[in-house]
């Protein structure tokens, strides 16, 4: 059968996040993507001006009329907006449960506007994370999911993945781009599956190319589990084609902000 990956997101124009991204990583990954969108927004490099969220009785169809007729191998949410968005995909999951989920808790872009309802983080935190394989934050976001200052070091970021993961039972891979660490020449990444913690480093590329890189780890992941790699490898593989794309993307000339990585490495 045909590795089929589905993104649950919101839409991006300028083309470097959001469904778009997604489909272009599936894509970079040998997978044929579906998409079910949450909502419209008016963006581009240098930021989001303005979003339109779709009615939660339409996402709700959107995602049977797929699996009606579509076999998903592996999925992701992205920007889901509100709770009742969160609840329509929850109950969802509950009636036809999807084989593996990848949660990327979207809530702010970098630009600083919100993308999640705040009165949404807990219909996130208490319904859906529970229903995840893995949890995709970044360091601001997986602050506000355990109501705690955000990591400022690598024992930060170990013992946060630890409680994310009591907290959901998930697997959590915590994204480090946001932070200074311990080296201001290397991104850290932890991962953790309740068994063992594994710190992937790179180091940093001097860009301002880096829109999108949230979702598109997530589904660099989620296209990996949909290809059926075990969930350890498939970290690590979706790492190690991030690290490619932001290398590649520093020779891009998109729009007039921070511009996107090249998701066709």
């Amino acid at each position: 059968m045909t590795a089929t990956a589905l993104s649950i997101a919101g839409s991006d124009p300028s083309g470097g996040a959001g469904i778009q991204a997604d489909h272009k990583t599936f894509a970079s990954h040998g997978v044929y993507g579906c998409s079910v969108i949450t909502a419209c927004t008016a963006q581009n490099t240098r930021g989001v001006e303005a979003v339109e969220i779709l009615p939660a009785s339409f996402v709700r169809q959107q995602l049977q009329t797929l699996r009606d007729d579509v076999a998903i191998s592996a999925a992701k949410t992205g920007m889901l907006a509100t709770a009742a968005i969160i609840d329509a995909v929850v109950e969802h999951l509950h009636s036809q449960p999807l084989p593996q989920l990848v949660v990327d808790p979207v809530m702010v872009a970098t630009s600083g506007h919100r993308l999640l309802d705040q009165s949404a983080e807990d219909a996130l935190r208490q319904h859906l994370l529970p229903l995840a394989q893995v949890i995709t934050p970044n360091l601001p976001e997986i602050g506000v999911l355990l109501r705690t200052p955000p990591p400022q070091t690598i024992d930060d970021m170990r013992a946060c993945a630890h409680a994310l993961w009591q907290l959901s039972g998930a697997a959590v891979y915590l994204k480090g781009g946001h932070g200074q660490g311990d080296d201001n020449d290397a991104l850290v990444d932890i991962f953790f599956d309740g068994q063992a913690m594994t710190v992937f480093t790179y180091p940093r590329i001097a860009t301002r190319n880096t829109h999108g890189t949230g979702c598109s780890l997530a589904a660099a992941i989620t296209a990996q589990l949909a290809r059926a790699v075990p969930l350890p490898d498939a970290v690590a593989k979706a790492r190690a084609w991030m690290q490619q794309a932001i290398t590649a993307g520093v020779a891009l000339h998109i729009g007039r902000g921070n511009g996107p990585i090249d998701h066709r490495v």
